[in-house]
């Protein structure tokens, strides 16, 4: 154990917690783009990791041309939605009806393209992180300091998630893509172009994708293969909350983000092994995930 029990306190447990909700912001993100994808296409996404990491390569490369950071987290998404665009429509659709195995492979190879992409573009090594100006440092939130980075990446995914839920809820092209979750036939029936759905469906995925890669870039290394593990912690974060489920999604990823960050501080050797422990737990106990069933709209 890291932290003996007299060196713990009410702050420091809070100071994790806060750590552990910054991590889970990405993780809510990441899952939150599969899930749409999955909900809708039913689609498993295995470049969603590669999109992230083209992401994070794409908002530092900006940052360094224009020194705008704000422009880099507008345009990156811009970017990673419009390749998502092509994904859907050149290689993805063709296979629709064939089951899930084609999409998956499909997919499957597409990551290891663009890891490949990136290694030649910008080196094996990859390029150094690099923290917004203004964002640097820390600032007192009345139980100590706490990084204003990760201040703003919690918030930072509130807004975003709060634009994803309005354009579900409370949005026509939501209601679409809840009906068509639900019953694509009915949604074919009165007139609207399902395909078009799936096209823009799939691009909103791969843009949260990419959006989540340049806010994680500050906190973490950047490199080609920084979308594999991630990859693989953000399908975790999916089952906990359930395939499908924007709501789960988003409850899941907080939640692997703070029982890593509290595993950290008790228990460092087994951080990485408790995300897949809490996995396995919670599907013993509903094995459809926390939030019902898979493909539900939220």
């Amino acid at each position: 154990m890291s932290t003996s029990m007299t060196g713990l306190t009410f702050e420091l447990l809070c100071m994790q917690l806060l750590t552990g909700i910054a991590l889970g912001s990405i993780y809510a993100l990441l899952a939150l783009g599969l899930c749409l994808i999955f909900g809708m296409l039913n689609v498993v996404n295995f470049a969603h990791g590669a999109f992230f990491m083209v992401g994070a390569f794409l908002g530092i490369y900006f940052l360094g041309i224009t020194g705008n950071f704000w422009f880099s987290l507008l345009l990156t998404p811009i970017i990673t939605g419009c390749l998502g665009l092509l994904t859907e429509r050149f290689l993805v659709r063709p296979l629709y009806g064939r089951g899930l195995d084609y999409p998956l492979l499909l997919t499957f190879g597409l990551s290891y393209v663009l890891i490949e992409v990136m290694r030649v573009t910008f080196g094996i090594e990859g390029l150094p992180s690099v923290t917004p100006e203004g964002l640097g440092g820390t600032v007192n939130v009345g139980i100590g300091y706490f990084p204003k980075y990760r201040l703003f990446l919690i918030a930072a995914t509130a807004v975003i998630i709060f634009g994803v839920w309005f354009l579900i809820q409370k949005t026509r092209y939501g209601l679409i893509i809840k009906a068509g979750a639900a019953d694509q036939e009915i949604v074919k029936v009165l007139g609207v172009d399902i395909a078009k759905v799936w096209l823009l469906v799939f691009a909103l995925g791969c843009a949260i994708a990419g959006l989540s890669g340049i806010l994680a870039a500050p906190t973490r290394s950047v490199n080609p293969e920084m979308g594999i593990p991630i990859l693989a912690e953000s399908f975790v974060v999916t089952v906990v909350g359930g395939m499908g489920s924007p709501v789960g999604a988003v409850v899941a990823g907080l939640l692997v983000g703070v029982v890593y960050s509290m595993t950290s501080l008790f228990f460092p050797a087994l951080s990485e092994l408790s995300i897949f422990v809490l996995m396995a737990v919670v599907l013993l106990i509903r094995p459809q995930g926390l939030f019902g069933k898979a493909g539900a709209m939220g």
